[in-house]
């Protein structure tokens, strides 16, 4: 009898060690769980953070919805802007900002028109004289080369011979039309300290300094760095539509979107 309640003492016991074995297991367990799920919070909202760092401050996809940038921009490229180095803070230590140079894109607030953002080339800088005559742009006297400007033909007055031609009833902006002639010097246009003389590459469609004036250095946003993506689009494609036209427009893009693209702009630098 003593025998048997040995045993039955040893089976206790061990039953009791296995029982707080599976216990410390389920424990180390649900501890392992609790720490893979902070884990992935923490790497969520790092990545969230980072992210969100560099949409605000570093990088900004933007699309081109006309054709004054043509060639160098087509109606359809998808850009990734530069807001880093090329916004003209050039005080902020330890970080790459410079000013804009001359023969840069940039893409910035327009200055007749808060809230809508403009890609065009930087012409001219603070403290420049700038002409245009037959439609060739004559920068400090001397006549620029543009390999990158396109020209459809047509001859305007105004836009081609700026600013020796009135700009009343030329399409320039009411604002624009009296603030001119406050800049002109013999015949040039003498750009002001912090501001920026802006053109589009298609030169002859281009709605650009010429009709609203300078670009304020603060309404700079950056500078297009590369083409992520280029749809096949025109200009109609980015004509508001109600929403039941926009989802129908949509999923017509989507069904064509290889067809669409076009492969050989994808991840072109822009110049």
């Amino acid at each position: 009898m003593a025998h048997s309640g040995t045993n039955t003492l040893t089976e206790e016991i061990k039953a009791d060690k296995d029982k707080d074995t599976d216990s410390l297991k389920k424990q180390s367990s649900d501890a392992s769980e609790k720490e893979t799920f902070s884990e992935a919070l923490a790497g969520f909202a790092s990545v969230f953070v980072s992210g969100l760092f560099i949409i605000t401050f570093v990088l900004q996809h933007f699309e081109i919805p006309s054709s004054s940038m043509e060639k160098t921009l087509l109606i359809g490229d998808h850009v990734f802007v530069d807001r880093m180095t090329p916004t003209g803070k050039e005080s902020i230590p330890l970080l790459p900002y410079r000013g804009l140079h001359r023969g840069d894109t940039a893409v910035f607030v327009s200055p007749a028109e808060p809230g809508l953002f403009l890609v065009k080339r930087i012409i001219a800088v603070g403290g420049d004289k700038i002409h245009l005559r037959d439609g060739k742009v004559f920068l400090n006297g001397v006549q620029q080369t543009e390999p990158y400007v396109v020209r459809n033909g047509t001859q305007f007055p105004y836009r081609d011979d700026f600013p020796a031609v009135s700009p009343f009833a030329s399409g320039a902006t009411p604002d624009w039309s009296i603030e001119l002639g406050k800049h002109i010097q013999g015949a040039d246009l003498v750009v002001p300290k912090d501001s920026y003389f802006a053109m589009g590459d298609n030169r002859d469609v281009s709605f650009d300094s010429r009709y609203w004036g300078f670009v304020p250095k603060e309404n700079v946003l950056g500078r297009p760095l590369f083409i992520a993506w280029s749809l096949d689009q025109t200009e109609a494609d980015f004509v508001p539509l109600p929403f039941p036209q926009r989802i129908v427009a949509f999923f017509r893009t989507a069904a064509q979107f290889f067809s669409l693209t076009r492969w050989n702009r994808i991840f072109r630098l822009v110049r």
